[in-house]
């Protein structure tokens, strides 16, 4: 997981302020919504994967809805073909 920044303290402390959140816990929720926008496109593919096959999903149920959810991400990468999701995470 991501350290810690100082930069982030004027976050952490707007947080502490605005909800019932401890310092520590504030400075988790910021470092794992920093690591969730740092999820490249492949890693998000590969993640998504394996929770909807641990899920139970199929393959093809799989891939037609990592393909429906990528668009939405916060930053958007191009369209994806399902071979070329299917290649992110089998090679």
């Amino acid at each position: 997981m991501l350290e810690h920044r100082p930069s982030h303290d004027d976050l952490i402390d707007r947080l502490v302020r605005s909800t019932p959140l401890q310092r520590g816990e504030a400075a988790r929720v910021i470092l794992d919504v920093l690591a969730y926008f740092d999820e490249t496109a492949e890693d998000f593919v590969r993640r998504r994967h394996r929770e909807l096959q641990s899920g139970g999903l199929v393959n093809a149920d799989i891939f037609e809805r990592i393909a429906a959810e990528l668009p939405h991400r916060a930053v958007a990468p191009q369209e994806l073909s399902l071979r070329q999701l299917r290649r992110i995470v089998y090679g």
